[in-house]
């Protein structure tokens, strides 16, 4: 293990290109994944990691391809898994997201009127008392974790109220959420029979709920899913897929924009100070934190054709990883990208939504939840100071925060 990832502590413009596995989680852990990206994107754009720790794939790291690649669905599927690691046969999850046209486009319009324009309207000032309660509730002047304290309790709760779940066992969405994307190296889960066990107990539950609103219309996701004519007779693998594309979906992006957002104000405080001094930049800031962040890193396709991109052929049948992550920080795109700049003139251009009839449905309500978190904290607190390193988790697709030690600092 250590002489297959000793290129990760290296200077990247040293190491030759045909080693470079972009994938291996280490390689988030140490927070080190700057340097090859930018290396990728200017000397081999449409990489070949040829021994890849999930088998070979190509990597899209400059944001035109990425971008072109996820809007091109005829060249590029979704159809079977949404990261490198193939479907287990013996345990399969499928979801929509996971899946090309027709059926995806059926699936989705099943659950998608829970972020309708209308409805966010109505959960704005649910939102904003959580919000309030929660930062209400902090230790002014004590060190805690921001990531358990803010951004999994605010995100745990707005799930709960999109599934209508019941909201004590709350907690239990954080840790199936967790164990989803997880496996027996990182730390969260000891085998793949533990994951697969924590994952079944999260049906069962859930089987609970659609079996008492079957038949009874309503706006949370399980009725919606439970009665809607494209998801009703779906099989229990789908059901469950579904579930976790809904709970990681709605959990692990935002909380972790959450939490990088304040890593990165810290770590380029004049942005802080410009926040300070109008508050008004929030909007923006919001779209440049999910950029500078990237929650999700990648996300990978099968190419259905030969084709050709940078110069590469992609055979039919490949696996291509298209990261947002270097898209999101190509310099010919995002002027001094490595940067948080809240007054960005061009944030909102960020791939971390993704692009196509893979756009994130919850996009609108990540940034509702972010931008009241702001307003109220900017009411309260004078900073947000982090006191300590982060602890990054061990997953090369979710790029996330286990641990951010902070202290609040009254205004």
């Amino acid at each position: 293990m250590a002489e297959a990832v000793a290129w990760i502590h290296e200077d990247p413009a040293s190491v030759g290109l045909e080693g470079l596995d972009p994938a291996r989680p280490e390689l988030f852990t140490s927070g080190r994944w700057q340097g090859l990206f930018a290396r990728l994107r200017r000397d081999d754009p449409v990489h070949w990691s040829a021994d890849g720790i999930e088998g070979p794939y190509w990597s899209i790291t400059r944001y035109e391809d990425v971008k072109y690649c996820d809007q091109r669905n005829d060249l590029f599927s979704s159809d079977g898994s949404i990261v490198l690691q193939d479907n287990d046969a013996e345990f399969p999850l499928p979801m929509f997201i996971a899946m090309d046209q027709p059926k995806h486009d059926a699936q989705r319009k099943v659950v998608s009127p829970v972020v309708a324009p209308m409805n966010l309207k109505l959960l704005e000032g649910t939102i904003r008392q959580r919000v309030v309660n929660i930062l209400e509730s902090l230790p002014v002047g004590e060190p805690f974790n921001w990531v358990d304290k803010v951004s999994i309790e605010l995100t745990t709760q707005m799930l709960a109220t999109l599934f209508d779940f019941p909201f004590e066992d709350r907690r239990k969405l954080t840790r199936w959420s967790d164990v989803a994307t997880s496996d027996e190296f990182s730390g969260i889960v000891e085998s793949e029979d533990q994951r697969r066990a924590e994952l079944t107990e999260c049906l069962m539950y859930f089987n609970e709920l659609w079996r008492q609103r079957t038949g009874k219309p309503g706006n949370d996701l399980i009725s919606m899913l439970a009665n809607g004519t494209a998801t009703r007779d779906m099989p229990q693998t789908e059901f469950l897929g579904n579930l976790v594309l809904l709970i990681v979906g709605g959990n692990d992006t935002t909380r972790n924009s959450i939490s990088g957002g304040v890593l990165a104000l810290n770590q380029f405080p004049e942005q802080y100070d410009k926040l300070r001094a109008n508050p008004a930049l929030i909007p923006n800031m919001v779209a440049e934190m999910i950029r500078w962040q990237t929650p999700l890193a990648y996300m990978r396709r099968t190419a259905l054709v030969d084709t050709e991109l940078g110069g590469k052929t992609i055979r039919k049948g490949d696996k291509v990883a298209m990261w947002y992550i270097s898209g999101n920080r190509d310099e010919t795109v995002f002027k001094d990208a490595d940067s948080l700049i809240i007054d960005r003139p061009n944030a909102r251009q960020h791939l971390s939504f993704g692009f196509g009839i893979h756009r994130c449905m919850g996009n609108r309500l990540a940034e509702m939840q972010l931008r009241i978190l702001w307003e109220e904290i900017m009411v309260r607190f004078r900073q947000v100071e982090v006191v300590g390193e982060p602890v990054r988790v061990s997953n090369a697709f979710v790029k996330g925060y286990s641990e951010l030690p902070v202290v609040v600092h009254p205004l």
